[in-house]
């Protein structure tokens, strides 16, 4: 590798060009570097850490503008702050999740000096057009990331609209300005075949077809098969131009189809920025020349940026909170923005969306999301955007309801990315998602079909008995399925899923007094000698200590198997003890994963409220810290920052499908949510402090209230929370 030149013109450049646009509002507290690593190391587990991206997007946005660190592997943020070199920017990203990603599509490099055909690895040492860069100079916001690749003196800037990702490359003068592509570049993957065609003096066009024979997500086993196509606008004429296919630069050519396809521009040796934005779409080569000209035609990348900026602010202005603690602010609204990464819209301005059946469809009152972690987000992030969002879970509930329509398959799958069942983890979320949703009030979707296809979910997956994680999850939906059918009318029906709700019981085995697998002769399989603190023993990313507690849908009769609610009581005390500070990953109170994330709330479904609050308000304190480092487990498409922002303002459901959200001690003195209807929900935390942590008495709207929960309805009502709060 090249030594670095670092010369004075490009630390001055940096100096004088690197400050991200003015953030206002809200936007200005969001730091996308917190959770921006994979380290195993530093999480102390295979899961590693936030696995959020730094690079720039928009609300919801289908595209994503951000620095490639390492290709391959499970690091789907494309970027790990640990790694010291940049291979690339790519114009799609995933957010917070594992299992090998997916996207980073179209690796663009700017470079200078001898053209060299591959990135090369920081690892190995294998040379390339990779660079280090200047981590002083990093400087990443909400819609902008950029950064100095000290190997070429180039500043390097991002942004994004909705259905574009923007860049701009400060080159030093004296060299020749070259921006290269690896089309075949993928995460996790690579694309098997590409496309490319020069169409004018400053315009490009192309394809890269990326089929689960290609890895991608979950290394292909998760059957993702997605072409995604791009319209190149460069903001001055390109002087010469090639393409290369491997490690054979191609004859000169206008266009080129190949399987292991690149490009590259050069603009001459004056200096200064070349801005580059690039059109996506899911459709085809129209519907990304559409979205360009939609939303990026006759802009610079300053007025992108500015756009971007601003539709962060609108967006996160949603909550209002008072605090005098700026790191705990930028905790909050950088939660507040991974919560709105996804699920994202993939619809073309148009309205047109590539459906489940490959065709072309046109979207009628709804907008086509993708990115739904199923086992992951109906827990709390999903329960946050029906208070936020609705049109999201409505939007969201529509584009399911079509797959499963369109795929000719009738089923919600639990994981769903690009229209692909992927079968990741387990359960029947998306049952969760719809009644939740439906017993809110959010009914913009066709009900009848999506009961038939909740109906076929249900019998297609029943769960195995010999997992504690299936039987308790599985559960847990056909209890939200009788749900839903009672308030149908189909009474027969709902008595057919509230009883098979209660089939968990089969695994309590009196004898241990715990969950315990059978086999299938329908033995108990006895406990290895960890006992129920073995990991994955009958569980999921869990232990049978975790997954156990939850029956969130029956837990009065729950508490009865334990022995009563002292007896359950000193169970969940003793969890949290053993529990260690940091939240690091354990196999207690684990909130580096999702299966527990209800469980603090258990303490006010047992009568002892405080403990909850207790719990709560030191979760937030020490498992969320404005850091690279930030998060104690995986972002996972923000289950992980929604469990905060709900937490941290005092509310968060137990059983989703049920209306209520408990109450906890919030962290701010006051937070105003700005509620869709206009209306907004205040809630005031009166006198609270360090030394008065816990609430005495809950008034809403003046009105004592009784237990320990407010009702959804209430809130998005609007009016006014006040709790008192006390020392015990």
């Amino acid at each position: 590798m090249q030594k670095s030149k670092y010369s004075l013109t490009a630390c001055l450049l940096a100096i004088s060009c690197a400050a991200a646009p003015i953030q206002e509002g809200n936007s200005q507290y969001v730091n996308p570097k917190i959770g921006a690593s994979t380290s195993i190391g530093a999480a102390g587990i295979y899961h590693g850490l936030g696995k959020t991206y730094p690079g720039a997007t928009v609300p919801f946005g289908m595209a994503q503008a951000n620095p490639q660190t390492v290709t391959g592997g499970d690091n789907a943020p494309g970027y790990s702050d640990e790694h010291m070199t940049i291979e690339g920017f790519s114009v799609t990203q995933m957010s917070g999740t594992g299992w090998y990603g997916e996207m980073g599509n179209l690796l663009t490099m700017p470079t200078t000096g001898p053209l060299l055909l591959v990135a090369g690895d920081e690892n190995d040492g294998t040379d390339g057009w990779r660079s280090p860069y200047d981590k002083a100079s990093e400087t990443a916001t909400a819609g902008y990331y950029s950064t100095l690749l000290t190997r070429y003196d180039i500043l390097s800037e991002c942004t994004a609209s909705p259905h574009c990702s923007a860049f701009r490359f400060s080159f030093p003068k004296g060299e020749t300005a070259r921006i290269q592509a690896d089309l075949s570049r993928r995460v996790g993957g690579r694309s098997l075949r590409q496309a490319v065609e020069r169409i004018g003096s400053r315009t490009l066009r192309g394809w890269m077809y990326c089929p689960e024979e290609g890895g991608g997500w979950g290394h292909g086993d998760g059957h993702v098969n997605y072409t995604l196509y791009f319209y190149i606008v460069f903001d001055r004429p390109i002087k010469n131009f090639g393409v290369w296919n491997g490690n054979e630069i191609l004859p000169l050519r206008k266009q080129a189809e190949g399987d292991q396809l690149g490009f590259f521009a050069e603009f001459g040796n004056t200096g200064g920025p070349v801005e580059m934005t690039v059109g996506l779409s899911y459709c085809d080569l129209k519907g990304a020349q559409k979205n360009y000209r939609a939303e990026a035609a006759g802009k610079n990348f300053d007025q992108l940026c500015r756009e971007a900026a601003e539709r962060w602010n609108k967006a996160l202005s949603v909550i209002d909170i008072m605090t005098d603690d700026s790191d705990i602010r930028t905790v909050f609204y950088t939660a507040l923005y991974h919560t709105m990464l996804d699920p994202r819209d993939i619809t073309d301005c148009d309205g047109r969306y590539w459906g489940g059946d490959g065709e072309i469809h046109l979207a009628e009152g709804f907008r086509k999301r993708t990115v739904f972690s199923g086992w992951d987000v109906f827990r709390s992030q999903f329960p946050l955007l029906t208070l936020l969002r609705p049109d999201v879970v409505s939007d969201m509930l529509n584009s399911l309801i079509t797959l499963a329509d369109e795929s000719g398959k009738a089923y919600f799958e639990r994981w769903e990315l690009l229209n692909a069942y992927s079968g990741c983890m387990l359960g029947n979320p998306a049952l969760s998602v719809l009644v939740d949703a439906y017993m809110k009030g959010i009914r913009d979707f066709d009900i009848k079909k999506a009961y038939s296809i909740a109906k076929n979910t249900s019998e297609l997956f029943p769960g195995s008995q010999s997992s504690i994680s299936e039987i308790l999850e599985y559960s847990y939906t056909d209890w939200c399925l009788g749900v839903l059918a009672r308030e149908l009318g189909y009474d027969a029906e709902s008595d057919v899923y509230l009883e098979k709700s209660l089939r968990y019981r089969n695994l309590f085995n009196p004898e241990t007094g715990w969950f315990q697998p059978k086999d299938k002769e329908g033995n108990w399989i006895p406990y290895p000698p960890a006992g129920r603190l073995a990991q994955n023993f009958g569980c999921i990313e869990s232990n049978p200590y975790q997954q156990g507690w939850f029956v969130p849908h029956d837990w009065d009769a729950f508490v009865q198997l334990l022995g009563g609610r002292q007896a359950a009581l000193d169970d969940l005390e003793s969890m949290f003890a053993h529990t260690p500070g940091d939240y690091s990953w354990n196999d207690y109170y684990n909130h580096a994963n999702e299966p527990v994330h209800f469980v603090p709330y258990l303490f006010n479904r047992l009568g002892a409220p405080h403990r909850t609050q207790y719990w709560t308000r030191d979760i937030c304190k020490n498992a969320y810290h404005n850091s690279v480092e930030g998060l104690v487990g995986n972002e996972d498409v923000g289950q992980m920052s929604a469990w905060y922002i709900l937490s941290s303002i005092g509310l968060h459901p137990v059983c989703p499908g049920e209306t209520a959200y408990e109450l906890t001690s919030p962290v701010f003195d006051e937070i105003t949510l700005h509620l869709p209807g206009g209306k907004d929900f205040r809630i005031v935390a009166e006198g609270t402090s360090s030394e008065r942590p816990f609430i005495g008495q809950a008034f809403l709207n003046g009105i004592p209230v009784e237990g320990t929960s407010i009702d959804y309805k209430d809130i998005i009502a609007g009016g006014e929370l006040r709790l008192q709060m006390i020392s015990l």
